[in-house]
């Protein structure tokens, strides 16, 4: 384990003393270089620096533009749109102090994995990680990993850069987005460009913009929070400048008498600086390839929200909304995945509050959301089993995103009705519906008005489950997987899970006991 995590740092080192990131006249974004895949089918942003004022020719194959540099020497250009090509070209920029040439480029499909662990679990961790890793050679897969980084204000510059994927560099890549990738490989047959940018036990505020926060009305408190500490900071700031001048007048007077004399003062540390900090993980892992031309993101993080509830889904929605945004892009496909079921603490729906809010992100247009309920490991926060995590992601965005003919998601609850002393379910991608096991439908449980909720027994009827229990004659509410060791066995036609859910919203309900026959496991 340890050798796989040095080779791979150890490509990321070469890459970034590597000649074309070296400052100078004309350079480029570490995102701009050899071996990367531009995005097929959409116009081409590319960008850099140079002197300030001079002419700056950028030629993509034939596709040629020209510019200036401004007075902060830097430049960009929007190439026209490029078909799907497996074949190579070249990229050159030229201008009167130097040029930068960039080899090897493919056309393809572009996705950037974001998140916590989950996303950055490495495929040297995954099930079947050694035959997976010797079976790894797909040069029309190419891999960008951004060095874990914080920042107070947006970056503009990494040192990293593209590599082919291979037995040698994959072993420490992302193994949910490698997984993707090479299922969209595989059908698609178009190269496919992947990038990696995410740090395990990290929230969702540090990866979100300020526009994030400035423009969400719902996450005025976290605004004011970053207001608030942004104006204490530039206070100390003020008081860091006095103590500073202070200083300096004592050590003139201590040097005059011969005498030793204390150190400076401590600067006051950025506030928006660390892994903790609202938008810090942005300015350092995400604005440095901002503008690049993506098809889509893949985000898989919670697990530290965890605690929040529906307001996981403001966070969410102002993270895809301010992201979108800053790219200036459209509404491209953000797909996400529902945490997995894990013993996390005896607070046992705090985790389904936060399914609840994961799955109020399908509002959103272009998202999706990948289930994993039956591939969990309740004692382990990390499920190995990233390769299908990875192929359910891939079928949210063949489905949605390239049109092609799969079923992309588990049995998504949509409404129910009482009848007869019991009620009726209905889900969306219910298709064939069944148990994976041929047991009876589980976890789901019912109550009346007191709003006590007792296990129920489920039957399935065409697209729907009749939940009944002899305990609640009159029941006004159903729950689903509503536990966080929840491993469900409701699934369609296609064998993915059905998403966990409540049709209530009571805040002192009485929640269900665990099945007698679930197995929780260790």
């Amino acid at each position: 384990m340890r050798r796989a995590v040095c080779a791979w740092c150890c490509v990321w080192l070469l890459l970034a003393s590597a000649p074309g990131l070296v400052p100078g006249a004309v350079t480029l974004p570490a995102i701009l270089g050899d071996h990367m895949v531009l995005q097929a089918g959409q116009p081409l942003r590319i960008w850099g620096w140079a002197e300030p004022g001079e002419e700056v020719a950028v030629d993509l194959a034939g596709d040629r533009q020209v510019t200036h540099a401004n007075a902060a020497g830097e430049w960009k250009v929007t190439l026209p749109r490029r078909e799907s090509r497996r074949e190579p070209v070249t990229m050159t920029v030229t201008a009167p102090s130097g040029s930068v040439t960039v080899r090897d480029i493919l056309v393809g499909e572009v996705w950037l994995g974001s998140g916590q662990s989950n996303m950055g679990w490495p495929l040297h961790l995954a099930t079947e990680a050694k035959t997976e890793i010797a079976e790894a050679k797909h040069p029309e897969i190419r891999l960008f990993f951004v060095p874990v980084a914080t920042a107070a204000t947006p970056q503009a510059k990494i040192a990293s850069g593209w590599v082919v994927c291979s037995p040698e560099t994959v072993p420490g890549f992302s193994a949910v987005l490698y997984f993707f990738g090479r299922e969209l490989h595989a059908v698609l047959q178009q190269p496919v460009g992947l990038i990696a940018s995410a740090v395990g036990g990290t929230r969702i505020e540090p990866w979100m913009p300020t526009t994030s926060f400035a423009e969400t009305p719902s996450l005025a408190g976290e605004w004011q929070s970053i207001r608030d500490s942004l104006s204490q900071y530039r206070a100390a700031r003020l008081e860091h400048l006095r103590q500073t001048r202070a200083w300096l007048m004592e050590v003139d007077r201590l040097q005059a008498e011969s005498r030793e004399f204390p150190d400076a003062p401590v600067p006051p540390a950025h506030p928006l600086n660390g892994f903790a900090a609202p938008t810090s993980l942005y300015n350092a892992m995400i604005h440095p390839i901002v503008p690049f031309t993506l098809r889509g993101v893949l985000w898989y993080q919670g697990e530290s929200n965890r605690g929040q509830g529906m307001h996981y889904h403001d966070l969410q929605t102002g993270l895809i909304e301010g992201w979108r945004k800053t790219w200036q892009q459209g509404e491209f496909p953000f797909l996400f995945v529902q945490l997995a079921p894990f013993r996390y603490d005896d607070n046992a729906t705090a985790l389904p509050e936060l399914w609840e809010a994961q799955a109020a992100g399908l509002s959103l247009p272009q998202t999706g959301m990948a289930v994993i309920t039956d591939i969990s490991t309740i004692g382990d926060i990390h499920p190995p089993n990233k390769k299908e995590v990875g192929r359910r992601l891939a079928l949210w965005a063949l489905h949605e995103t390239y049109g092609r003919d799969v079923v992309p998601s588990g049995p998504l609850w949509v409404e129910h009705r009482v009848e007869e002393g019991a009620i009726r379910v209905k889900f969306r991608h219910a298709a064939g519906l069944k148990t994976r096991d041929g047991a009876p439908p589980d976890w789901f449980s019912i109550a009346g008005e007191d709003r006590r909720f007792v296990l129920a027994t489920a039957q399935i009827d065409g697209d729907t489950v009749v939940v009944r229990s002899p305990e609640v004659a009159q029941p006004v509410a159903v729950r689903f997987g509503w536990n966080q060791v929840a491993e469900p066995n409701l699934v369609n036609g296609a064998g993915l899970p059905a998403s966990p859910f409540r049709t209530d919203r009571w805040t002192d309900a009485r929640n269900a006991p665990l099945p007698n026959r679930a197995e929780v496991r260790p």
